[in-house]
């Protein structure tokens, strides 16, 4: 194992040097330790960006690889592989140390950071010129001999207004009480919402069995267009051809500006990138991530038979939409932690927007979530429903109570649930005892046994000819992160001599690398914490087990004198557990709006397989060469059908607007209450998507952006922003104090505990089913906490797209704190079933 502990390295503002001329920064920093020292904390500059570190010794003649640990305020311990350049170092004696670390510039600007001004919708007047007023507004507010084209980063002005710049402290002082800026606020770091494990991607793609026999009006879906906001796209993949597809829809605005060596064609009719990849000397937008190629292809992507991950899962891989043409807006930066920033986020949205395109798609956020003037993904999604432009995006994978990310009303928040169809890998030992476990094997050991090898957590630090015993627990600050280093056969903690043509025995599921480069056959990784909803790619023979499984196997090794195993080729079976809410999927309830129920829906997003980018290894953290065409990843991204649902739908109904569209995908889902979830309407909001089902609804609740705009009234949001953001007054009646009144498919509200309660939820319905059709209500509510009544109880349309009112009521005792009672009410007509979920708590 190469590790070494030698130092305290604080990097510190003063100790940078920033170039004019963009190149990359460059941290100098002296410090020394004595002999013998075994304490200390490591901090780092900028751990959001990370940083390359090279290290040549005056007693060692080759560059090695170091660990370099260090804290920060998210994270708490973070770990990273670098190399370090010593000017002068005595391994013996830990005397003066001289280190320079290289970190990309883009992230450290003097004392700026990015703030993002949002001046609400784009003025009428013919002669306005966004870019222009943003320079003014900038030159007026910036100190010193800075000018606007330089800190500017971002001018919106293709959907809505406002400007993303670099901006001291004081000088967005100034800004905010500007009378023209509807708010400003820091740019922050957004993640992709695929499931990770460290350094090792998961993710799911749409394999719909359906498609044989789901209708579809081919020519209706190629006029559809879909944006995916994400971290790009692999152009050349099969899933993005547009063999047998004409020229683009008429109504598209957009652009092919993918960059260098990047074609757009008649199926990925557009491509905008705005986050440059660290070393890379022009922008792209091809995906080096494999994330955004993986969701586009489960949106929209072309029918491709035999698709497979090395003869795993074969089968017809297909997006919702095959025919739907796609168009890409890069936003993350793949090579430095998946970097999605606020101010890109905006752009990608304004330029979406004015592109023409009918669906977005994005899978990422930002913790935690916030008010929804601040939100970029919020303000974006407004200007998009003003547009009839449904936004759907994943729910979080926090996997616990109050922390689904995404909370607008207006956005489509998806949850992840497994599907039924369970990867699955076999572990047999010596004694013929056979494992179950997860993870995904494309390797065939032939039934071949190796010796096992369990990794302890104390071993030997070889660093040439030198070795040094770190005393673990001395170290208190690294003391845990290093206990998972070393459980897991994490980085640098694995012995060659010892491992060699073996199988290890790891806790934890972070591993993989460091195994195959050390040399074993295999892996198995045990850790009683984790779930089996997602199978990990490994780049060698490796399996997960948990629980009694992962016992037996140390319980073997510890009792047997020569243990062996093998490990057999990933298999796919039949999981009956199917649908139930994924582990990771985050919950409600919705912290900012608590009386909207998020999720809206739930859909598969385990185990996908989709297509990636031919550049990307399907095992991350390997160093090996490997790329696939198709591969599986889990996650909320991969909550499949999500954006290309809506634009199946769309396909039928070309006319509807986009609160149509969403509330058939939220009533006729599969109804959840009898998988047993324990978060039960805040863990799959409505249901299971059924997209075959959501073409033909029967009745839809309609929601405007007046509807919206009420409601923001209602719950007290500041008029002025309010206005600014919309151009428009609230109402001259509202109803202070609750959205209850929102004509959402969901019912949800959040009461005052220890009191009892009386509420109301008024709806329209509007008929898009049978010209004369009767609906009758049927309610459904739990443990008789709760007593529910909906008047009238029949609704009677004598016409298409004529509406009905009803009222709901429902009253209880007082609850206690955090109680929750739920219910549902389904009208029908007896070809239609309109069901919508009923959640009170406190």
């Amino acid at each position: 194992m190469d590790i070494i502990i030698s130092s305290v390295f604080h990097m510190e503002k003063e100790h940078i040097h920033q170039p004019k001329n963009g190149a990359d920064c460059r941290f100098t920093r002296g410090c020394s330790n004595g002999r013998g020292s075994k304490r200390g904390r490591i901090s780092a500059a900028s751990s959001s960006v990370g940083f390359e570190v090279w290290v040549q010794t005056t007693e060692f003649k080759k560059d090695r690889t170091w660990v370099v640990f260090f804290t920060d305020e998210i994270t708490q311990y973070s770990v990273f592989s670098a190399k370090f350049e010593f000017e002068s170092v005595k391994f013996v004696e830990l005397e003066q140390i001289k280190a320079s670390i290289t970190l990309p510039c883009f992230a450290l600007h003097d004392d700026r950071k990015v703030y993002i001004v949002y001046m609400g919708s784009l003025p009428s007047e013919t002669e306005y010129v966004p870019t222009s007023h943003h320079h003014s507004i900038l030159q007026e507010i910036l100190e010193g001999n800075s000018l606007a084209t330089d800190v500017i980063a971002h001018s919106y002005k293709g959907s809505f207004n406002g400007f993303a710049a670099k901006l001291t402290e004081q000088e967005a002082q100034k800004l905010s009480g500007n009378s023209l800026t509807s708010s400003s606020f820091t740019c922050i770091y957004n993640s992709l919402l695929d499931n990770k494990l460290k350094k090792h991607d998961c993710v799911s793609v749409c394999r719909n069995e359906g498609y044989k026999t789901a209708k579809r009006v081919h020519t209706v879906e190629s006029d559809i267009i879909v944006g995916v906001i994400d971290s790009g796209i692999w152009p050349e993949s099969a899933s993005f051809s547009d063999e047998g597809f004409g020229p683009p829809p008429k109504k598209w605005k957009g652009v092919c500006a993918g960059g260098q060596n990047f074609t757009c064609n008649n199926k990925l009719i557009g491509a905008r990138v705005y986050a440059k990849e660290v070393g890379d000397s022009f922008p792209s937008a091809r995906d080096i991530k494999g994330h955004g190629t993986h969701t586009a292809s489960i949106a929209a992507g072309n029918m491709i038979k035999d698709a497979s991950f090395y003869d795993v899962a074969k089968g017809t891989a297909r997006g919702a939409v095959p025919s739907a043409r796609i168009a890409v807006y890069k936003i993350c930066r793949s090579r430095l932690e998946d970097e999605c920033y606020s101010h890109d986020i905006l752009a990608g949205f304004d330029d979406a927007i004015a592109d023409g395109v009918d669906i977005l798609s994005l899978s990422m956020r930002s913790w935690p979530p916030t008010v929804f003037y601040e939100d970029p993904y919020a303000i974006g999604a407004f200007h998009a429903i003003e547009k009839d432009i449904l936004t759907s995006q994943g729910a979080g994978n926090a996997g616990s109570p109050q922390t689904v990310l995404s909370t607008a009303p207006w956005m489509f928040t998806v949850g992840a649930t497994i599907t039924d169809r369970h990867l699955v890998t076999i572990v047999v030992l010596g004694n013929e005892k056979t494992l179950v476990g997860n993870g995904v094997n494309a390797f065939n050991l032939n039934g071949t046994k190796f010796p096992l090898y369990m990794v302890t957590m104390f071993q030997t630090v070889n660093v040439q000819t030198h070795q040094f015993e770190i005393e673990l627990l001395q170290f208190q600050i690294l003391n845990n992160m290093l206990h998972n280093i070393f459980r897991s056969c994490g980085q640098l903690c694995l012995d060659r001599k010892l491992v060699k043509g073996k199988i290890l025995i790891c806790d934890l599921v972070y591993g993989g690398a460091e195994d195959l480069n050390s040399g074993a056959i295999g892996t198995v990784f045990i850790d009683n914490e984790f779930s089996d909803d997602g199978s990990a790619v490994y780049p060698m023979s490796a399996t997960q087990l948990s629980g009694k499984a992962g016992e037996y196997v140390k319980s073997y090794f510890n009792s047997t004198r020569n243990p062996v195993a093998t490990i057999l080729k990933t298999e796919s079976i039949r999981d009956h557990r199917a649908p139930r809410v994924a582990s990771f999927s985050s919950c409600g309830p919705n912290k900012i709006m608590p009386d909207i129920i998020k999720p809206d829906i739930v859909a598969p997003g385990v185990d996908i397989l989709a297509a990636f980018s031919a550049v990307v290894n399907p095992a991350d953290f390997s160093n090996a060469a490997w790329s696939v065409n198709y591969t599986f990843l889990y996650g909320t991204s991969m909550s499949c059908p999500r954006a290309g649902a809506a634009a199946y739908v769309k396909s039928f109904h070309p006319d509807w607007p986009a609160s149509f569209i969403k509330s058939a995908l939220m009533t006729t889902v599969f109804d959840m209450i009898h998988t047993g979830d324990p978060g039960r309407e805040f863990s799959y909001g409505s249901g299971q998507i059924d997209p075959l089902k959501a073409i033909n609804p029967g009745l839809v609740y309609h929601t405007s952006t007046e509807d919206y705009i009420s409601m923001l009234c209602n719950v007290g949001l500041d008029a002025k922003k309010i206005r600014l953001i919309t151009n428009r007054n609230c109402p001259s009646k509202i109803r202070p104090g609750s959205a209850r009144n929102l004509n959402y498919p969901s019912l949800g509200a959040h009461i005052v505990a220890h009191k009892p309660f009386k509420l109301t939820f008024r709806r329209t319905v509007t008929n898009v089913g049978n010209p004369h059709s009767t609906y009758h209500a049927t309610i459904r509510a739990d443990n008789n906490r709760i007593n529910v009544t909906v008047n009238p109880n029949v609704l009677s349309f004598k016409s298409l797209t004529q509406r009905k009112s009803f009222v709901v009521t429902v009253v209880g005792d007082a609850f206690d704190y955090s109680e929750t009672a739920s219910g549902s009410l389904v009208w029908s007509d007896g070809n239609h079933t309109v069901r919508s979920p009923l959640v009170v708590y406190t």
